[in-house]
């Protein structure tokens, strides 16, 4: 055998190897994603993770890593979606694989509610010229991030800027618009006592406190007025004192009660019946 055809054996035989070892490469990775498409996650993460030790030559990087991510979130483990999703932006080789990275990462922290860390990424894509087309889709998710905050007025518009999402709007203005003001309902108390009760609809806490205020405001009055200076002092200090700064507290804590309940009424609905991108 001449040396020219030694070459060129050994040449088709590495290539063999490379094309086998490509082909292997690419049925464990529809394997894995069989497997994640048929929601076994963690059986998923196994086999994507057997893939990126044989990958050498990294081909399959980025998509393992952000499948991998995508397992660990369906499965609930934010913190390891995390890491992997932040291994998904560090291999990508474009900009569009960089901001799907960057995307799940933000649709992790409003699921694990460190909005904080949400919006700073937003705030990274936003300031980024090279992601100008993509506007709308970082306003989507600055929406839903407001919505974890509970800041729905702020949602609703975001989501109402360019009709981005009506059916959202209008959920986060509705929401927004059956709040109670807390401050409205403790310092109304303040001025009437009962007066915070009767507006988050606590009709007989209200009816109580005014009574017990007004029963007691008397016997305060009434005692200085007899010059019985000691009861006035003990009534007005213990009694009255106590019942009227617990109508202001009482008035505070309905508000924020109902809030919370209209809050998660909203959030359970968006949970389970709406059928959008969510995070």
């Amino acid at each position: 055998m001449t040396s020219a055809n030694k070459t060129l054996l050994l040449f088709f035989i590495l290539f063999s190897i490379k094309l086998f070892a490509q082909s292997s490469l690419q049925e464990q990775f529809d394997y894995a994603y069989s497997l994640f498409n048929n929601e076994k996650y963690f059986d998923a993460v196994t086999e994507f993770k057997r893939l990126l030790y044989f990958d050498k030559e990294n081909k399959y990087a980025f998509k393992t890593n952000l499948y991998i991510g995508l397992s660990y979130k369906n499965g609930g483990k934010f913190d390891e979606a995390m890491k992997y999703f932040t291994l998904a932006e560090m291999k990508s080789q474009n900009k569009e694989e960089y901001f799907s990275a960057k995307i799940y990462e933000i649709r992790t922290n409003i699921r694990r509610r460190t909005i904080l860390q949400a919006n700073k990424i937003l705030d990274e894509l936003d300031s980024d010229k090279n992601l100008s087309t993509h506007k709308n889709e970082i306003n989507y998710w600055r929406g839903w991030a407001y919505i974890f905050s509970d800041d729905w007025q702020d949602a609703y518009q975001i989501f109402s800027q360019n009709n981005l999402d009506s059916s959202l709007a209008r959920l986060c203005q509705d929401v927004d618009q059956k709040k109670y003001s807390v401050d409205f309902a403790k310092y109304s108390s303040v001025i009437l006592p009962g007066f915070g009760q009767f507006y988050t609809g606590e009709y007989v806490s209200g009816l109580i406190s005014l009574g017990w205020n007004l029963l007691f405001g008397y016997l305060t009055i009434n005692s200085f007025v007899e010059d019985r200076v000691f009861d006035g002092i003990v009534v007005g200090n213990f009694l009255w004192l106590r019942f009227y700064s617990g109508n202001i507290q009482n008035s505070e804590k309905f508000a924020e009660q109902k809030n919370l309940q209209i809050s998660n009424s909203a959030l359970d609905y968006l949970q389970f019946k709406f059928s959008g991108l969510k995070p």
